[in-house]
Parts: structure tokens; sequence; C-alpha cells
């Protein structure tokens, strides 16, 4: 089965690209939304890296004087 992105306007579904279909086929539809992985609803680039650097900010107590003298521990 061939995935064909689609707008749907004016009650009609509107592919983005080329088809290779015969003018006037039938075809059966299975809609499913998609939503861009960049930012969530009315929140924009800004707003989600400014959320990242709040949570960077924060520290905890690990217990190590000195992380950076393991740094490479625990890499493959």
């Amino acid at each position: 089965m061939k995935t064909i992105h689609a707008i749907y306007e004016n009650g009609v579904f509107r592919p983005t690209t080329p088809v290779d279909l015969a003018e006037g086929s039938e075809v059966t539809i299975e809609a499913k939304s998609v939503v861009p992985a960049s930012s969530g609803p009315g929140e924009s680039d800004e707003e989600n890296m400014a959320a990242v650097y709040e949570i960077l900010s924060h520290s905890y107590e690990t217990g190590e004087t000195d992380l950076a003298a393991r740094h490479d521990e625990h890499q493959p």
C-alpha cells in the first residue's frame, strides 16, 4: 500500500505531490492527522528552547566532586 500525503480543504483531499493513479480511480483513505514535531499547540521554537534551558539550569547533588574526571566512564 502506498502512502499519499494530502491536505484536506473544502471537503476535498488534495495530494501534496503527484500521484500515479488513473483519472477517476477509486481509492480507500485512512486519514491520520500529521502534527509538526517541532512545536506544540501555540508554542514557538523560542518558547520551547526557553523551557529546555530552564530545565538545564537546574542542578542536583551527585556526590561526585569532579564529574569531568569520570566523563568517559560510561561511554561505549
